[in-house]
């Protein structure tokens, strides 16, 4: 294939040509996201975590995971940072979430399916070396594809070089793009200039973005996100009085209708070898992130959950106490136990913005005030030009499963109004919650269906001439 100047599209016939889809890959520490640009929704979604079994094989996919096995361990390839420590197994878990659900693997070539083998004078095959042939000659089943892979903002070079690494040496991609999850959230608002905030699994960034580069003074990224939250409500069960009885769904094998605060009438399951304690946790933490998304709800402001003036409360209330006049909401375990909440579904989410209103435990340290989602924002408009916070403050894409909590957008847009009064604050999160939750792959496929990206991928031949560090060269 000749070289191609750089700002020259590849023609129809080469890599990245327009009847060739790309790939496009948003792998989180939550979930790993897979599908064609172009569609509107990843057709792959699996878990990032995966099964360990006690003989060493790793399981991946929902239903793996979640099958009570004895011994089995729950794992994931990210650290808590968000970022890849178990690169064997990443690539696994990414292939699988390309083959299991959009191409399949790749079937043995007509050549090669035993009618036509070489034969000893006996008439037998050597299937060893038949085996060891066809391994060769098996291509990757990504090898047809020009791949996109979404990163966190704050990706290490070695990380990024090694993804490169993989894409090329091991599956054959014939071109490759990296970009960053806070880029195609923008885009996927059909936003070049944005501030986005991004409410993840582990990790909550801000990423600045201006005319399509990002501000890389702008980066900031904290703990406090989605898991951060369930040990939130984790917490606050364990302060109830009584305490609220945690259950997976696994341990129970039927129940029976009680009333409210009632202890539960069920029949619990037994095992002769107890679930290990991170297959246990996983299970928890469905439960939490079920009671997250149906009662959780964000304190929408003015003021502090903490603070006494309420709108439209009766002189002398404080906003905590108006909360407790406010409908409240029922949640049934997967036991059968039952209660309502009031006041402590806003208490949960308020050590998002205020540090200081967080639950706290030995195992739950109070989170440092510099990560609170207000100041992660603050921090990143001081780090742009002057000229430029304007049009950030007035562009702020909220993004990410973790920010779905009812009433959160307005929260956030009521605090930055407070601290940034003198610009106009517009916060913009998608009503729709799929486009929401799913916005840097969205935004992938937008980006890799364009006929001008086209000339943004990074073809074989380029990394073959330049090796590994062209990522850092070609996909700022």
């Amino acid at each position: 294939m000749a070289t191609l100047p750089p700002t020259q599209a590849p023609g129809p016939a080469e890599y990245a040509g327009d009847d060739i889809t790309a790939l496009i890959l948003d792998c989180g520490s939550y979930s790993t996201r897979a599908g064609f640009a172009g569609e509107d929704t990843p057709k792959s979604v699996v878990p990032t975590q995966y099964a360990l079994l006690p003989s060493g094989e790793p399981l991946y996919g929902e239903n793996a995971i979640h099958l009570p096995r004895p011994g089995i361990e729950i794992k994931n390839p990210y650290n808590t940072d968000g970022i890849v420590e178990d690169w064997d197994t990443a690539a696994e878990l990414w292939e699988y979430a390309v083959t299991s659900r959009l191409t399949g693997t790749r079937q043995t070539p007509a050549s090669r399916n035993g009618l036509n083998d070489d034969k000893d004078q006996n008439g037998d095959v050597n299937m060893e070396q038949e085996m060891e042939q066809q391994a060769d000659e098996q291509e990757s089943p990504l090898a047809e594809y020009p791949l996109l892979i979404s990163e966190p903002s704050w990706n290490p070079v070695k990380a990024r070089e090694k993804t490169m690494e993989l894409a090329m040496e091991e599956w054959g991609v014939p071109a490759f793009f990296l970009s960053k999850n806070g880029q195609l959230a923008a885009y996927s608002q059909g936003k070049a200039t944005a501030l986005v905030v991004d409410i993840g699994h582990q990790n909550t960034s801000v990423t600045a973005l201006w005319e399509g580069m990002v501000i890389r003074k702008s980066l900031h990224h904290s703990p406090l996100a989605g898991n951060w939250l369930n040990n939130q409500i984790r917490t606050m069960f364990a302060t109830q009085q009584p305490p609220v009885p945690l259950v997976p769904h696994f341990m129970v094998k039927t129940k029976s209708a009680v009333n409210a605060n009632e202890p539960a009438v069920a029949t619990y399951a037994e095992f002769s070898k107890p679930p290990t304690d991170s297959f246990r946790r996983l299970e928890e933490d469905r439960v939490l992130t079920s009671f997250k998304e149906s009662v959780v709800q964000t304190w929408p402001g003015p003021g502090r959950l903490e603070s006494s003036a309420a709108p439209g409360a009766p002189n002398g209330y404080s906003n905590i106490e108006y909360t407790r006049t406010l409908p409240p909401r029922p949640f049934e375990m997967p036991d059968g136990w039952n209660t309502v909440f009031t006041s402590d579904r806003y208490k949960v989410v308020e050590g998002l913005f205020d540090s200081r209103a967080a639950y706290t435990s030995p195992e739950q340290p109070a989170p440092r005030p510099e990560d609170a989602l207000p100041s992660l924002v603050n921090r990143a408009i001081n780090a742009c030009d002057v000229d430029t916070r304007p049009t950030l403050l007035n562009n702020i894409v909220l993004t990410g499963a973790g920010s779905l909590i009812e009433k959160l957008p307005e929260r956030l847009q009521t605090d930055l109004q407070t601290l940034f009064p003198n610009p106009k604050v517009r916060v913009l999160a998608n009503s729709n919650p799929v486009e929401r939750k799913f916005g840097a792959w969205i935004g992938g496929s937008v980006l890799g269906s364009l006929g001008t990206f086209h000339q943004m991928w990074v073809s074989r031949q380029e990394y073959e001439e330049f090796g590994a560090g062209v990522v850092e060269k070609r996909c700022k």
